[in-house]
């Protein structure tokens, strides 16, 4: 997306030093040198702790004492599609936590159902599906393979909420955990809610340890830059689902009593 921090910042690099081999040189200059700064800012100052917190936030830890589960829906983004089918076996380079939390909520809760779902986020359809390499990672780590249940069609959270909810036909009354990184919570609890699938928020994958950490400024570059990406491109996500009218609000939050 080429409003993501990194890809605007490669944008604006590359169009100062086009400019500058014009007459534009003098502007060219000044975009080069605002882009260093915003490439600062991003990298090691406070920002992208300051647009994660709210998102993180949002959703407080599930509480148990609310009883046993009906079922547990994982969302996929842990396992890269393409990686795994190159070298045939699941590869994990995000959000591992999404596929922890469901094993030891399936060993805490015997009797409730585990829904994975995930498909392909490709514009290209390919016969590489999350739930296939991701299925394997959940039996490995306890996870009996005939308890799972598999939704491998879908390419975004919205379809993610649509394909499981018809999957499932969950009852009335029935209780549904919503596994996902706690800065995509908001955006998915607004999207299955929109959907017409009551889910409770079961957040995991946290990126900072709050608000102590808001104005805290990052020695690595290179874990700042990932910080501002991901909040960027939840924003984003969560205005763009609101225009198109897949949430109720720009920033959803826990249900009122």
């Amino acid at each position: 997306m080429a409003l993501l921090p990194i890809n605007l910042l490669v944008e604006l690099g590359i169009l100062s030093l086009v400019l500058m081999l014009t007459r534009f040189a003098a502007l060219g200059r000044k975009l080069a040198v605002t882009t260093l700064v915003l490439l600062a800012l991003a990298a090691f100052s406070p920002l992208g702790n300051l647009l994660l917190y709210p998102l993180e936030s949002r959703f407080p830890q599930w509480d148990p004492s609310r009883g046993a589960p009906d079922g547990i829906i994982v969302l996929g983004g842990s396992v890269d599609t393409d990686l795994s089918a190159a070298h045939r076996t699941p590869v994990v380079r995000h959000a591992a936590d999404r596929l922890f939390a469901p094993a030891d909520l399936a060993r805490r809760y015997p009797n409730a159902r585990i829904v994975f779902t995930g498909g392909t986020a490709n514009l290209v359809s390919t016969e590489a599906r999350e739930a296939d390499y991701s299925a394997p990672v959940l039996e490995n780590l306890g996870i009996p393979k005939e308890r799972l249940i598999l939704e491998r069609d879908s390419r975004n959270t919205w379809e993610n909420a649509i394909f499981t909810r018809q999957l499932v036909s969950p009852k009335p009354g029935e209780r549904w955990l919503l596994v996902t990184s706690a800065f995509h919570m908001p955006r998915s609890m607004g999207i299955f809610r929109k959907a017409g699938f009551d889910v409770e928020a079961y957040p995991v994958d946290w990126r900072m340890g709050g608000r102590d950490d808001l104005f805290a400024f990052t020695r690595i570059g290179g874990e700042g830059l990932a910080k501002t990406d991901v909040a960027m491109r939840e924003w984003i996500g969560l205005l763009a689902y609101r225009i198109m009218g897949r949430t109720g609000e720009l920033l959803p939050g826990p249900a009122k009593d």
